[in-house]
């Protein structure tokens, strides 16, 4: 078995639930996006979070609303907003959602900014990628506010912590 199949093997191995047919390709292997026109419309919620590390003395500029380039956390909260009405303009095999609701939760604790989104619809496909989008976007932008008083920002996590509706809800461990 070559390296590339051992190691798909392993990362295959390691999720619970994997389907046994992609979705998102096509019989002659392309990508293309998913009908799903005869799913049922359900309530759907999903929840993630970004991590931006940094330094105390720029966290604290970003809690006191004082750095350079204006409120980063009220900057961050609309572009993460944005973005989640974005989502199918940015990734290209998701399904354009009507989104109920969007918010954008950010919390400046020592030297870390952390972001938790939540994007909700009732619809016929989940919203994990709207809630991602808004965290990666929200965290781009306190990246982009105070990389003017340090370089070595770093964003260091986007993760789902949680989806729910449709078929399997799904919970990070802690």
């Amino acid at each position: 078995m070559s390296r590339q199949c051992a190691t798909s093997s392993r990362r295959r191995s390691a999720y619970t639930s994997l389907p046994d047919e992609l979705t998102h390709i096509d019989d002659a292997g392309n990508a293309r996006m998913v009908d799903v026109g005869d799913k049922a419309v359900t309530d759907r919620r999903a929840v993630a979070r970004a991590v931006v590390r940094m330094a105390p003395e720029t966290a604290a500029s970003v809690a006191r609303g004082d750095a350079p380039k204006g409120d980063v956390l009220g900057t961050a909260r609309i572009a993460g907003i944005q973005a989640a009405k974005r989502t199918a303009d940015l990734i290209p095999l998701c399904h354009p959602l009507p989104l109920s609701f969007v918010d954008v939760r950010i919390e400046v604790s020592g030297d870390r900014v952390v972001i938790e989104t939540e994007a909700r619809t009732s619809g016929q496909t989940g919203v994990e990628m709207e809630a991602l989008t808004a965290a990666s976007v929200a965290a781009l932008t306190v990246y982009d506010m105070v990389k003017g008083i340090e370089r070595g920002v770093e964003i260091a996590e986007v993760v789902l912590l949680e989806k729910s509706g449709g078929r399997h809800d799904w919970r990070r461990e802690p």
